[in-house]
């Protein structure tokens, strides 16, 4: 990977990360006003579950995103950054663009869904 690339998928990594860390402070900041708050009836409880129960499940996947792209900056430090984990090619641009902690070409993460799937119905 050319190294004027790589610096800059680098960057939309930290700027993710960046974005990520402000989106789970201020989904905690929202969920402790959250059990700060008076539920008056069964609407208001409802209304706050709903609201906490949606803010967890976006924390859970800002967490997991987060933990990817954790993962691929220490690739980035170690020099496997942009190499499929699966066949250790190089991964394409144009999906490191879109997804710069991809740890697969497109051929290995169809491999993987695939493997994944079976797994999960056994």
């Amino acid at each position: 990977m050319r190294t004027r690339e790589f610096e800059k998928l680098v960057k939309l990594l930290n700027e993710r990360r960046e974005q990520i860390l402000l989106n789970i402070a201020k989904a905690n900041e929202e969920m402790d006003s959250f059990a700060d708050a008076e539920a008056n009836d069964e609407a208001d409880f409802a209304t706050i579950a709903t609201d906490t129960m949606i803010d967890t499940a976006i924390t859970q996947k800002n967490v997991l995103e987060l933990k990817e792209i954790e993962y691929a900056l220490s690739k980035a430090r170690s020099g496997t950054f942009g190499v499929c984990e699966m066949c250790g090619e190089v991964i394409g641009l144009d999906r490191m663009r879109v997804k710069p902690h991809a740890r697969f070409c497109i051929v290995c993460r169809e491999t993987y869904e695939k493997n994944t799937q079976i797994q999960r119905r056994a």
